[in-house]
């Protein structure tokens, strides 16, 4: 692993194979310092990270959080002086206790690191669209979650999408909105023509736009997954993910705001 520069200034950690527990981050320097664009999610994945930046000689004065999962939010405190900035929800869910028993059941290759992750609360929440440095613009969107952010940087026509994308992984979505997400990519797939997800290789509009029919693809399927037809995502990893975003979209169209059951049974929770 390496950073990859996308851009003066702009760069990219991307995690392979694209799948469930390999997520990517990003980092955009400004005269003051770099900001990072979530943070991995154990020490080995964001200690490298970490050094790589310190050998550039750079100093993270801000972390952008796209989402709450400790895929976005594990090396939090492994940057203990840089501001936190994340959606209300976000905010939320880093004030309570961590459920460490879930994520040992979702991340099992993991699982014995999680007890030297320590993360750290949101200090800055960001409820709407901000210019965050002279380099950096932070957006709030959803539908992977009620309330993500996405940092853009205009001048080098990067989107740091986070955890509002993935691509060559199936995502998840259980507790966003699969019609919602679908809805905002169109808004996002504007903003740039480079775009790094939160999951698998920097992409572009092709790649969300996949994305997008899966997504609506598992709304259509009226709460059967075996009813998502054949496409780009037959060659996905993580294809479990289906029953559950199946199902929350199913949910959803009920009335029902509650977390799937199929969720629960993937994070060992039923």
């Amino acid at each position: 692993m390496a950073l990859e520069l996308l851009d003066a200034g702009v760069m990219a950690w991307l995690q392979h194979p694209p799948r469930r527990g390999r997520p990517n981050a990003g980092v955009v320097v400004d005269p003051d310092g770099a900001t990072v664009v979530d943070t991995l999610m154990t020490p080995s994945q964001y200690e490298p990270f970490a050094a790589a930046l310190d050998d550039l000689g750079l100093r993270v004065r801000r972390i952008v959080l796209t989402g709450s999962s400790v895929e976005q939010v594990g090396g939090t405190g492994r940057f203990n002086l840089a501001a936190v900035y994340g959606s209300p929800q976000a905010s939320v869910h880093l004030d309570q206790p961590p459920n460490t028993a879930s994520w040992r059941a979702l991340f099992p290759d993991e699982a014995d690191a999680f007890d030297e992750v320590v993360t750290r609360p949101v200090s800055h929440v960001v409820a709407s669209d901000v210019q965050l440095t002279d380099a950096v613009v932070v957006l709030a969107t959803g539908g992977q979650m009620a309330e993500n952010l996405v940092a853009l940087v205009p001048g080098a026509g990067v989107l740091f999408a986070g955890a509002m994308c993935s691509f060559g992984a199936t995502p998840l979505c259980w507790q966003g909105d699969p019609a919602r997400w679908a809805d905002e990519l169109d808004r996002l797939v504007e903003l740039a023509p480079v775009i790094v997800p939160g999951h698998g290789p920097i992409g572009g509009e092709g790649e969300v736009r996949e994305l997008q029919a899966y997504l609506r693809a598992c709304v259509a399927a009226d709460g059967d997954p075996g009813r998502i037809p054949p496409g780009p995502w037959d060659e996905w990893s993580d294809r479990e993910h289906d029953v559950v975003n199946v199902e929350r979209a199913h949910m959803l169209a009920s009335g029902d705001d509650g977390v799937p059951p199929s969720m629960l049974r993937l994070a060992g929770l039923a």
